[in-house]
């Protein structure tokens, strides 16, 4: 399964998508769920919903499909793009990085991401690396505002980063937008293990990957029998906290609040049992699907895991060993 997970992550993340701009991915999330026997559907908002199977208690495992990422702000008379971003994006993680700049005519333009004065043999002084302070320069022949018009970019056009996915020997993942495909990767695991019976389900499970949980409101909408959500997102790696990037990490309280105590300790009874490698710790600046669920007034049972990754809404890192601590709590919490 390990070698599956990791073939649907980089798929996943060869696809950009910033929230708002999530067709194709999910075009492919679909494609894929369908080759597996499953019958997958999109909702009105975007969102791919599956019923792996199985019956009683109702459960929804989450993950998003939606990354961080820009859009085109304005267009400068010198031809550079000033850009907004999309979701919590940090911009002085993105100085030198290549992206790629996406027309709603379909065309694709590539470029990287600049301070306004990055020559360090040029500039006085140097800018803070902040939104105003960034710029798209376009690897094209345009030096005017009617330059890149004529390319058919315009204002609200996205802009996606490389994600520079890399798997080492020694089982690290290193890669943009590990907040949220690894473990939407590790959802896809799952319905090929019940595809091909490793997995026998102890009740009623249903996958939902959403498409708008950078900014807020992805799992705003759920299946209405839902007893209990659990979001499977990135786990946080930092100081203060006890997880790893080859941990499972079980979130107990974030930013909005506590998690279902129930949930959050039966996740920490079956990893202890079962042997896996995890950590539970508190995320200070962080908000999950299930919180959106539970401010949209669901009245669920929620809770948060995911593989620890490490400099989030950066250039992430995490293990393998994470990724299947991730993936092996998730199969005995829906098979006992």
């Amino acid at each position: 399964m390990k070698d599956y997970i990791l073939e649907q992550l980089l798929s996943l993340t060869s696809i950009p998508s910033p929230s708002g701009y999530t067709l194709k991915v999910t075009d492919y999330v679909l494609e894929t769920l369908r080759g597996l026997g499953f019958q997958p559907t999109r909702t009105t908002k975007g969102t791919v919903t599956v019923t792996l199977g199985g019956s009683g208690r109702p459960l929804v495992l989450s993950a998003h499909l939606d990354t961080l990422g820009a859009m085109v702000r304005e267009i400068k008379d010198n031809g550079r793009i000033r850009p907004t971003t999309v979701g919590g994006h940090q911009w002085d993680t993105c100085d030198g990085e290549n992206c790629t700049v996406h027309t709603r005519a379909g065309r694709t333009y590539t470029g990287v991401v600049l301070n306004i004065e990055p020559s360090a043999h040029v500039a006085d002084k140097k800018e803070e690396k902040t939104e105003e302070h960034m710029e798209i320069l376009l690897d094209e022949n345009a030096y005017s505002k009617e330059d890149v018009k004529k390319l058919g970019i315009q204002n609200g056009d996205f802009i996606a980063m490389d994600p520079r996915t890399v798997v080492t020997e020694s089982g690290y993942i290193k890669s943009r937008f590990l907040d949220d495909k690894l473990s939407a990767a590790i959802l896809l695991g799952l319905a090929k293990a019940i595809q091909t019976g490793e997995i026998t389900l102890n009740r009623k499970v249903t996958l939902m990957f959403t498409v708008y949980e950078e900014v807020g409101h992805g799992a705003s909408c759920i299946p209405s029998d839902t007893e209990d959500l659990l979001s499977v997102d990135m786990g946080c790696v930092g100081d203060g906290l006890d997880c790893t990037e080859r941990k499972v990490s079980i979130c107990a309280k974030d930013a909005f609040g506590p998690y279902d105590y129930a949930m959050t300790s039966r996740l920490s009874e079956l990893a202890r049992e079962h042997e896996l490698g995890y950590a539970i710790d508190i995320y200070p600046h962080y908000a999950s699907d299930a919180d959106a669920a539970l401010k949209s007034g669901y009245d669920v049972r929620h809770g948060l895991i995911g593989p620890g990754v490490y400099a989030s809404h950066n250039y992430e890192r995490s293990h393998i060993d994470g990724m299947m601590n991730t993936y092996n709590l998730l199969k005995v919490f829906i098979t006992q």
